[in-house]
C-alpha cells in the first residue's frame, strides 16, 4: 500500500518556510531517499516521493496557511535548480508506473495553477541554476519565472534530443498554450539539449525576468512582496490537515466514508462512497472549528487517496464499479451551505478540493461503471461522479432516484472546463441548462427519460445484466479501452489542461513503449552509456 501522507516535519526533499504572506518552498532533494531502491536522485532530480511531498506542500499552503499569498518555488542547491525526473528511475520503471507518474506529476502542477486561479495563491519560480525537463515544467506551472543571468543557468526541455521521449507533464502544451511562445521558436527550444540562458530566454518568452546573480535573491523577494501587496487577504488561521489512512485487509481498503474492494481475479474494483451522517458545519466559521474531519473535506480527500491506490498499486484492475450510499437530503444541504458561504476561504477551498478529486476520477485510465440500484445515493457530488462514468446502470424502481445539486452548474468543472451535464448533452445544451437550473430529483424512469442513464434495468434482470456487463468490459483490450475512453470522455473544445492529459494518454503511452525510447538500444535505456542510441528511422 503506497502511503501518500506527508508532513513538512518529515520531508526529505523540500523545505517549506512561512514568513507572513510569503512562503518559501525550496527543493533540496536528498539523493539517499529515493521512492524505490536502485537509483540516486542527483542534481535535484525527482521521483514519485519528491512529488508526493510537493503535492502535500501545495495542499498545506491552501488549507493550513490561508494567510500566504505568494509562494516562491526555488532550490536550496547551488549547482542545480532541478534536473527533472530521474532518468534511472524512469528507465527501471514499468510502463504503467511511468505513465501514472507523469499523470500524478502533472496533476500536482495543475493544483498549483488551480491555487493561483481560484485561491489567491500566486507562485513565483526562482531559477538559480540549471533547470531542465520536469524542473522547467514545474516553472511553467508558476505564474512568473525568474532566472539568474549568468553563464551556467539555463532552462531546457531536452527530452527529445536526449531521451527520445517527450516532456511528460505538459511542457510542450504549456509552452505554446499558456506562455504563447511562437511555435517555430518552441520547435528550436525543444530540440536544444543545452536549452537557453539569460537574454535569449527572456526575449523568447521562456522566462519573465532575468537578474544578475548578486541581485537575484533581493529582486525575487521584492517582486514577491509587491505581488503579495496587490492581493486581497483571505484568512489568518488555517486548519490542520490530518493524515488519510485506510485500514487494509487483503485487497479491501476501508476509510471513514470510502471503501474499496479489489477483486483481482476479475480485474475490477468496487468503490463505495458514503454521504454525511449527523450534524454538519453550516458556515465557514463552523468548518474552521470542525477542521479536516468535516465530511465534505474528509470524504473527498479519502476518495482522492483511494484513486491513487488503485492507480499505483493495482495496475491490472481495468474496471471501477461505483456505488453511492447515504441520505441525498444531507448531501444537498452540505452543498447548499458551502455555496452560501463560498466567500469564506475554507468553504471555497473545500469546493475546490471536491472539484480536483472529481477531475482525478474523470482521468482514471480505467473503465468506470456506475451502479445505481437499491440503497444508492446518486445525489449532488455523487451524482457528478455517477454521470462522469463511462456507463450508468439504473434500476427501474420508483424508490431509486438521481438528484442534481447546486454544484452541477459549474462549481465542479471537468478538466476541459465543461460541466458534466454540458459534456453529456453536447447536442442539447438547453437540456443541460434546464437540468442544472431545476436541480430536480428524478425517479428511475424519469431519470432515464431525461437521459441520465445508459441502461434502465428491470429488477428481475438486474443481477444477470450487471454481471454480463462487467464480464464483457474486462474481457476487452486494456490498451484499446484506454484510448477509447480518453477520446470519448472529454467532448467539445479542448483547453490547455485537457490537451495535456489527452496527449499524455496517447503520446506517452505510445512513445514509452517504442524501441527508439525504451528498447535495448533506445535513447532512454542508453542514457549515460558510452554507446549512442540506435533508432528505427521510419515515421509512423
Amino acid at each position: 500500500m503506497t502511503d501518500f501522507n506527508r508532513h513538512p516535519s518529515s520531508y526529505h526533499h523540500w523545505q517549506l518556510q512561512i514568513d507572513g504572506d510569503i512562503a518559501q518552498l525550496r527543493m533540496n532533494v536528498d539523493s539517499e531517499h529515493p521512492f524505490k531502491e536502485g537509483y540516486e536522485l542527483k542534481l535535484n532530480s525527482y521521483d514519485l516521493g519528491v512529488d508526493i511531498e510537493l503535492a502535500d506542500a501545495i495542499q498545506r499552503l491552501r488549507f493550513e496557511h490561508p494567510e500566504v499569498k505568494v509562494v516562491v518555488v526555488g532550490s536550496a542547491q547551488e549547482r542545480a535548480f532541478c534536473a527533472g525526473a530521474n532518468i534511472r528511475m524512469l528507465a527501471a520503471s514499468t510502463h504503467p508506473f511511468k505513465v501514472n507518474f507523469c499523470k500524478y506529476t502533472n496533476e500536482t502542477r495543475l493544483s498549483l495553477e488551480d491555487a493561483s486561479e481560484h485561491s489567491g495563491l500566486k507562485a513565483i519560480c526562482a531559477i538559480n541554476a540549471a533547470c531542465a525537463g520536469g524542473g522547467y515544467e514545474l516553472a511553467l506551472a508558476c505564474d512568473e519565472i525568474h532566472l539568474v543571468n549568468d553563464n551556467n543557468s539555463a532552462v531546457s526541455l531536452p527530452e527529445v534530443p536526449l531521451l527520445g521521449v517527450l516532456p511528460g507533464t505538459g511542457g510542450l502544451t504549456r509552452l505554446v498554450d499558456k506562455r504563447k511562445v511562437r511555435r517555430d521558436r518552441a520547435d528550436v527550444f525543444c530540440t536544444m539539449a543545452e536549452g537557453m540562458r539569460g537574454k535569449k530566454a527572456l526575449g523568447w518568452g521562456l522566462v519573465d525576468a532575468i537578474w544578475p546573480k548578486s541581485q537575484f535573491n533581493d529582486k525575487v523577494d521584492a517582486r514577491a512582496r509587491e505581488l503579495a501587496a496587490s492581493l486581497p487577504d483571505k484568512g489568518k488561521k488555517g486548519i490542520e490537515l490530518e493524515p488519510i489512512n485506510a485500514q487494509r485487509d487483503g485487497d479491501t481498503y476501508t476509510y471513514t466514508h470510502v471503501k474499496v474492494e479489489v477483486d483481482a481475479a476479475r480485474r475490477l474494483a468496487t468503490v463505495t462512497v458514503t454521504g454525511p451522517t449527523g450534524p454538519q458545519p453550516k458556515t465557514g466559521a463552523d468548518y474552521e472549528k470542525a477542521g479536516s474531519a468535516a465530511w465534505a473535506l474528509r470524504c473527498f480527500r479519502e476518495l482522492d487517496d483511494a484513486l491513487l491506490q488503485l492507480r499505483f498499486d493495482h495496475e491490472q484492475v481495468g474496471l471501477i464499479v461505483l456505488q453511492t450510499r447515504g441520505d441525498a437530503a444531507a448531501i444537498l444541504q452540505v452543498e447548499k451551505d458551502l455555496v452560501a458561504d463560498r466567500g469564506h476561504w475554507l468553504c471555497n477551498e473545500i469546493l475546490l478540493q471536491m472539484a480536483r478529486t472529481l477531475r482525478r476520477w474523470d482521468l482514471m485510465a480505467r473503465s468506470t461503471y456506475a451502479l445505481v440500484g437499491e440503497g444508492s445515493c446518486a445525489a449532488g457530488a455523487f451524482f457528478e461522479m455517477t454521470i462522469g462514468c463511462d456507463r450508468v446502470y439504473l434500476l427501474d424502481d420508483e424508490n431509486v432516484k438521481m438528484t442534481i445539486g447546486p454544484l452541477s452548474d459549474g462549481l465542479l468543472p471537468m478538466s476541459h472546463g465543461l460541466t458534466r451535464l454540458n459534456n453529456r448533452f453536447l447536442a442539447m445544451p438547453e437540456q443541460a441548462a434546464k437540468l442544472a437550473k431545476e436541480q430536480g430529483s428524478y425517479a428511475s424512469a424519469d431519470a432515464d427519460e431525461q437521459g441520465l442513464c445508459t441502461y434502465l434495468l428491470d429488477p428481475i434482470d438486474w443481477d444477470d445484466d450487471v454481471r454480463i456487463a462487467l464480464e464483457e468490459r474486462v474481457s476487452l483490450s486494456p490498451d484499446a479501452l484506454t484510448g477509447m475512453e480518453a477520446s470519448l470522455r472529454f467532448g467539445g473544445a479542448e483547453n490547455c489542461d485537457s490537451k495535456i492529459f489527452g496527449r499524455l494518454s496517447a503520446w506517452q503511452n505510445w512513445i514509452f513503449t517504442r524501441p527508439n525510447a525504451t528498447g535495448e538500444e533506445g535513447a532512454l535505456t542508453r542514457y549515460g552509456a558510452p554507446e549512442s542510441a540506435k533508432f528505427d528511422w521510419r515515421r509512423t
